[in-house]
């Protein structure tokens, strides 16, 4: 299974495509599907695909010249001893010579480990060889800070050299929904719910079983593919995961301010702020500013929260229950946790499906182009945008036990104080149409709903 990554596949076929040498950077965090993008790129086309290992340097450059040798049928090549990286990487300019070669280092900070100065080595082979070469060279990387700051960053001594760079996204929610093709819609959304858009946590849950089941076996167990995933994730990225760990559970529990945040966790204010500006790095927790303050720069209403759908499920019950599931209680952990709480995930869920219409598709239902997209924490209205021209966009979802519609005549009226008179309704659902998950309906001007 492959799905949702059309975009980037053909980004990386017009690099391949161009005439010139292309030195591309490709990083993002674990499992979120560089490597089976890379192996479906380089498959069927001249190419020699490396994924490094935590070994000696010399042990790396070896594995390097038999991938070399077997992708390219190259028997003189099994018998080269590279004295180091610039002098494999020039062998590789040689056999470009006459038709393009691609090479991919993946696990690049793992080079970079066990050879000092290799960014300064390849920035000279590059300067000397590779820019005057027909090879693409792809680097790629699962650290997302170490491929910032040591390869992109303006002290690296590759910085100014790479042709182009991708940091690599989750699937967008509708992608999640083919990797279930026989369970029904809601289903496939409350997937979405607990796992987001990671591919390889997306590939754990069989579809000849129920979601329930996954969950169970995946998540709720000891044994399970993602019980300790968070844990991987973070201490790969983080030195004090500890303290990192205590304020995603906060944000799990609901607190959202800074102050909240630093008082749940007991440590200041200030040193809150240094930790979830690199989660906010990270993209594991975004901060937002709702559209409707008229000052966003400045603004004191903005709220944190986490911007990943299997951090929030891991928080809200595998961290809380780890206990219970070691003792294998997770069936209960199951009933009494995530069962009760699949309203609220679908519903959150909900949420991201429409942000992603208003971002994508949205335009032209409205007539326009939406500039500006976010949530809006109301009753009815779930999520606000603001058009090319000014005018204000509500996304509003009907609550199942429709109340009274003076909340969302207080809503609107609250946008309409804030993003000007005219505000463009539309009315949000899931349909039963795994294709068109998305129903939408534009309210006719001056009717509420």
């Amino acid at each position: 299974m492959f799905h949702g990554r059309e975009r980037e596949l053909a980004f990386l076929d017009e690099l391949y495509r161009s005439p010139r040498p292309e030195l591309f950077v490709l990083y993002g965090r674990r499992r979120v599907g560089k490597t089976e993008l890379l192996q479906q790129f380089t498959s069927g086309r001249r190419a020699v695909y490396f994924l490094a290992a935590q070994v000696r340097e010399k042990d790396n450059l070896r594995a390097f010249r038999d991938a070399l040798a077997a992708a390219l049928d190259d028997g003189a090549a099994a018998s080269v001893e590279f004295p180091d990286w610039g002098a494999a990487l020039s062998y590789c300019a040689e056999k470009s010579k006459q038709e393009r070669l691609v090479i991919v280092l993946d696990e690049f900070p793992y080079l970079c480990e066990a050879t000092r100065g290799l960014t300064s080595q390849l920035q000279r082979f590059w300067d000397t060889r590779g820019k005057h070469s027909n090879l693409m060279l792809v680097l790629c990387g699962s650290q997302v800070s170490f491929m910032e700051n040591e390869v992109l960053a303006e002290r690296s001594p590759l910085f100014g050299r790479r042709t182009a760079q991708r940091r690599l996204e989750p699937l967008a929610p509708q992608a999640c929904l083919e990797f279930f093709p026989e369970w029904k819609l809601e289903d496939r959304v409350l997937a979405y719910a607990v796992l987001g858009g990671m591919p390889a946590y997306l590939r754990r849950f069989d579809a000849e079983r129920s979601l329930l089941e996954n969950i169970a076996r995946e998540c709720l167990r000891p044994e399970g593919y993602l019980f300790d995933e968070v844990q991987f994730l973070l201490s790969s990225e983080l030195t004090q995961p500890a303290t990192y760990n205590s304020i995603l559970a906060s944000l799990a529990r609901g607190a959202d301010k800074v102050g909240e945040i630093a008082l749940s966790v007991g440590i200041d204010s200030p040193t809150a702020n240094k930790y979830l500006s690199v989660l906010r790095d990270l993209r594991l927790v975004e901060r937002e500013v709702p559209l409707t303050d008229p000052d966003p720069l400045r603004s004191r209403k903005g709220t944190y929260r986490l911007a990943d759908r299997f951090l929030a499920f891991h928080f809200r019950h595998i961290q809380p229950n780890a206990s219970l599931i070691h003792a294998g209680r997770g069936p209960r952990v199951l009933e009494e946790s995530v069962i009760p709480d699949l309203p609220r995930l679908f519903d959150e869920a909900r949420v991201d499906f429409i942000l992603a219409h208003l971002a994508s598709e949205a335009g032209s239902v409205v007539g326009d182009e939406l500039v500006e997209i976010g949530r809006f924490q109301g009753l009815f209205v779930r999520a606000v945008a603001r058009t090319s021209r000014g005018s204000a966009v509500a996304a509003i979802v009907v609550p199942k036990d429709q109340p009274s519609t003076a909340a969302l005549e207080n809503e609107l009226a609250e946008i309409r104080t804030a993003m000007g008179p005219r505000v463009v309704k539309l009315v949000y659902g899931i349909s039963s149409n795994p294709r068109h998950p998305v129903q939408v309906e534009r309210v006719p001007e001056g009717e509420l709903l």
